[in-house]
């Protein structure tokens, strides 16, 4: 099964309200055959523009990161789900790679080895 991150954005609401609504939107994930690795909650945040949902103007919103394992064949039937969630103000859903190749990148990391490399050898 593919790796997927569910970026989530609920309504402003008091605790027990969000804690139902991130209980049912992992709980229709799992009702479908998903294995959920990780929730993480980014906190309560302004949304970057005012979002209409639901006949509800939102200003400000609930961030959470759900990372996952699914098949592809759930997901179009999930986000529906989710989409008719008065909760949910944005679901997006992406996939995410199982491997990243450190070698072949050319981030900082093979930066810094490069220069390390090039220290010892001046001055060794």
């Amino acid at each position: 099964m593919p790796r997927y991150e569910l970026a989530l954005i609920l309504k402003q609401m008091q605790r027990p309200e969000t804690a139902a609504a991130l209980r049912r939107t992992v709980g229709t994930l799992m009702e479908r055959g998903a294995l959920v690795r990780d929730l993480e909650n980014l906190g309560e945040r302004r949304l970057p523009y005012r979002m209409t949902k639901h006949n509800q103007r939102h200003s400000r919103g609930t961030y959470f990161l759900v990372d996952f394992y699914a098949a592809p064949s759930i997901l179009t039937g999930f986000m529906d789900h989710l989409h008719r969630d008065v909760d949910v103000v944005r679901p997006t859903v992406l996939k995410k790679d199982t491997h990243v190749p450190h070698r072949n990148c050319c981030g900082p990391q093979n930066v810094v080895s490069k220069l390390d490399d090039d220290v010892l050898q001046r001055v060794g």
